[in-house]
């Protein structure tokens, strides 16, 4: 199990990796409001390939990183959404918000 983290892996560019779930959910939603905050880019892209398990706070994540982004006057594009993270979102409506089909 790698560690569990949002980075700025390029410009604009933010990865999430690892396990996310209510023991590190807290932590990534500061790390991840302070990158999306930090940068002058206008559009940004989270990259959720090295996501390894989620549960619904991954989402959460997610929806509230994509606020922090239309906050701060961004755009943000999902790419790589897990298969789990896909099921929560089709289950709950959200498909459409991010942009799953």
């Amino acid at each position: 199990m790698s560690e569990t983290a949002v980075r700025l892996v390029g410009p604009g560019e933010l990865k999430l990796v690892g396990v996310l779930d209510y023991r590190t959910g807290p932590q990534l939603r500061k790390q991840g409001a302070a990158l999306i905050k930090s940068g002058d880019l206008p559009s940004l892209t989270l990259d959720c390939s090295g996501v390894e398990k989620s549960s619904s706070v991954g989402l959460a994540l997610v929806l509230a990183f994509m606020r922090d982004a239309s906050e701060a006057g961004k755009s943000i594009k999902v790419q790589s959404l897990p298969e789990d993270m896909r099921k929560i979102a089709q289950v709950s409506g959200l498909n459409e918000l991010l942009d799953i089909h």
